[in-house]
């Protein structure tokens, strides 16, 4: 594989709503960030990834834009945004924004002219199917967001049109030219405002298959289906990818392009970031995880239960990613974002915060592979926790509720399943003091809970702290073997996460003990020196014994 300036970065993924607040109305903005740049520095990282900051009504949460050259007023301004770009580049780091470029808001002047006037040349930006023979809706595939996919023309007419997220985030029709060129126009625009990459949203549903079709349904009714199957991974994917990259690529060679592609198994990690082919430089993809449902209530939806992870699993998905990819490009490594819980609550051990949150960091960020950091997991930041239902702002929590209360489950009892589940309890704001808003800000913060009290102010002056470990962690990711060497799993059960990183130069050994009580394990070779060991593990020849939640990273003789 060739050496881009990206393939030695450690991302720092920043919701900005969530990071720092600078003007005092609860709500993150860009001097807020700018701020924190000397402390992210410190913690080690190289790149910082936003998401979007653009113009939009925040239906959700940004990704909803209306207008791609324009800052969302709440965040900042242009002039607030270059300064940020500038102080990022000052400290010898790079920054990527968010690109949203499935879909855009219903405000977005382009979506407004297509409803205004249905011969209008923009109607053709969107994607718009006349109904079914029946008058309804053209087919019964389902939202990401809960319901169909199809909603009825703002204006009246008998068109629907097609959004796979939120009604109001209708999708963009890739098909015509003119969209293509108009979103390469707006990321060239951003890149030589100097921002060094892009994070390319939900780019594996660019292209959909022929609305007149339905999702094959037991029933034989209309009832929405989620169908990825018709609007993932489609073959124009990759043609609609290359287009817009080379296009980019070809003023700006050194763009970085990484893609969030959900549901990509291996093999399509693989198609998406061949050399020469001009598509993404790494993928981001949920497949990596593996929740053990053996535990699981049958008696009501399985939406939002806590599960453990299954280690077993996980450790075979590591392996055919790292496989898959090793002559490829590399893996993007990463517990948590902003989709999400955070890993703190969803996999680690409240009896043992602190060593759950290094060990498992331990056990993800030595592989090959890039590793991208969520705003405060570096403290074993936890989810927040809401009193209400409604706080969780999300069309398919009501349906969970009733399910839930339908097997005799308590308000309470549905509180914690939501609390250490949902993704928006994991967008609290950043601990940075042990102030009344942790130091986020000195006003009510838009998203607010009950939290735990950890923050930076305190971790970074304890030596034993999460982001003291987490700042030697990323220094030893720059050194050898771990800059260059190739993933070997070790042999374990579902008590370890053990693996090799060999640059045939050097080795080191990554041993993880992923359970509440004490372990031994045997290396399958002698230690010669300890590069890094928390909670109290040792080494003897090959011989390791590991306390609780404890791990060791031992270089080979």
């Amino acid at each position: 594989m060739s050496k881009h300036w990206y393939d030695q970065q450690t991302i720092y993924q920043i919701y900005p709503k969530s990071f720092n607040d600078s003007n005092h109305d609860g709500i993150g903005d860009i001097p807020g960030i700018t701020a924190k740049v000397p402390y992210l520095k410190k913690l080690g990282i190289t790149t910082l990834w936003l998401n979007p900051i653009y113009q939009s009504p925040q239906v959700d949460n940004g990704y909803d834009v209306s207008d791609y050259y324009q800052v969302d007023p709440s965040l900042g301004t242009m002039a607030e945004v270059e300064e940020l770009i500038k102080t990022v580049h000052a400290n010898g780091m790079y920054i990527l924004f968010d690109f949203v470029l499935n879909h855009t808001s219903d405000q977005h002047p382009w979506f407004k002219k297509a409803v205004a006037d249905p011969n209008s040349p923009y109607r053709d930006y969107y994607l718009w199917e006349d109904p079914a023979a029946d008058g309804g809706r053209p087919n019964n595939w389902g939202s990401f967001f809960g319901g169909s996919v199809w909603e009825k023309d703002p204006a009246g007419g008998p068109q629907y049109y097609f959004h796979l997220f939120d009604k109001r985030m209708p999708d963009l029709n890739w098909k015509n030219p003119a969209v293509q060129q108009a979103m390469r126009d707006v990321a060239e625009f951003w890149v030589e405002k100097g921002i060094d990459g892009l994070r390319l949203d939900a780019f594996i549903h660019l292209a959909k298959a022929d609305f007149r079709q339905n999702y094959p349904s037991a029933t034989g009714d209309q009832t929405p289906i989620i169908s990825d199957m018709f609007y993932a991974h489609l073959p124009k994917v990759h043609q609609y990818l290359h287009d817009f990259v080379a296009g980019i690529k070809a003023k700006h060679p050194e763009t970085y392009v990484v893609g969030e592609a959900s549901s990509a198994d291996a093999h399509l990690m693989v198609d998406y970031t061949k050399p020469g082919t001009d598509e993404c430089d790494n993928v981001i993809t949920f497949k990596t995880f593996a929740d053990d449902n053996s535990g699981d209530d049958p008696t009501f939806s399985d939406m939002f239960q806590p599960r453990p992870m299954d280690v077993t699993t996980y450790k075979q998905h590591t392996v055919g990613i790292q496989a898959a990819l090793a002559d490829t490009s590399l893996p993007t490594l990463y517990w948590n974002n902003h989709d999400m819980a955070r890993v703190a609550t969803r996999y680690g051990d409240a009896n043992y915060p602190l060593a759950s949150a290094k060990s498992l960091a331990t056990a993800l960020y030595l592989q090959r592979g890039i590793p991208i950091i969520y705003y405060g997991e570096e403290l074993g930041l936890t989810n927040i926790r809401y009193d209400n239902v409604a706080d969780f702002e999300d069309q398919t929590v009501p349906g969970f509720v009733a399910s839930a209360k339908a097997a005799g489950k308590s308000q309470a009892a549905i509180m914690d399943m939501l609390n250490r589940t949902h993704k928006m309890a994991g967008r609290g704001p950043m601990q940075w003091d042990d102030s009344q808003y942790h130091g986020f800000s000195d006003h009510l913060p838009w998203k607010h809970g009950a939290t735990d009290r950890m923050n930076a102010h305190d971790e970074m002056t304890d030596e034993n702290s999460v982001f003291n470990y987490y700042r030697e962690l990323l220094k030893l990711k720059r050194q050898a073997p771990f800059t260059s060497g190739q993933f070997i799993m070790l042999p374990s059960d579902q008590r370890f996460f053990t693996y090799l990183i060999d640059d045939t130069s050097e080795r080191a050994a990554v041993i993880c003990n992923l359970t509440d009580q004490p372990q031994t394990y045997t290396l399958p070779f002698a230690g010669k020196r300890v590069l890094l060991v928390q909670g109290g593990a040792t080494v003897a020849a090959d011989q390791v014994t590991l306390p609780a939640w404890s791990n060791i990273v031992v270089q080979a003789k």
